[in-house]
């Protein structure tokens, strides 16, 4: 049980970290390469294809920490427990569309693999490189039922009620700056 409660709490940061580890190193090793004269073909397309992963791992990871972009303005009009279900219907709105995303990017990436169609310089499958999207928003998705059902226990009293919207974050951050 401790395994999975690690894996909740570290996996998109763990992923995210090693797509940009691997991204930046090898760019840095391209840079230093060229420098020399010498160039390595696969670098910029291994770059690419973490940049990628990360950009849709991030998309997770956004949910968990509960930062992705959203517009506040009619939140800040919103009581407690108003902004508590704005915020539970933007999040099934969310939902819907992963699950959408999901179904139609597994579709084409899974095409791709049956193709056989391989990247250019590193002979990927480009059916794993399109897997990020399904993956990506397959993590999102999680993300997001679990603070539906966070949100939840908060709208029926069993938990206290934890909305905070960009303002109360700047104001607390500010707080915690002065100290």
């Amino acid at each position: 049980m401790n395994i999975i409660k690690a894996i909740d709490r570290r996996l998109e940061e763990v992923l995210l970290f090693l797509f940009s580890t691997v991204m930046v190193s090898v760019i840095f090793i391209q840079v230093v390469m060229r420098v020399s004269g010498n160039s390595l073909s696969w670098s910029e397309e291994l770059a690419r294809y973490c940049f990628i992963w990360l950009v849709y791992i991030g998309i997770s990871y956004g949910v968990k920490k509960q930062r992705h972009i959203k517009v506040e303005a009619g939140l800040l009009l919103l009581n407690d427990k108003g902004k508590l279900i704005a915020s539970m219907l933007a999040n099934v709105i969310f939902l819907i569309f992963c699950f959408f995303v999901m179904y139609y990017g597994y579709d084409i990436a899974n095409q791709l693999l049956g193709f056989g169609q391989q990247s250019p310089a590193l002979h990927l499958p480009m059916g794993l490189v399109y897997m990020a999207t399904p993956i990506g928003f397959a993590l999102t998705a999680i993300r997001l039922i679990q603070n539906l059902y966070n949100q939840f226990k908060m709208l029926t009293g069993k938990k206290e009620v934890e909305i905070e919207d960009e303002k109360d974050r700047i104001l607390k951050q500010e707080g915690e700056d002065e100290s």
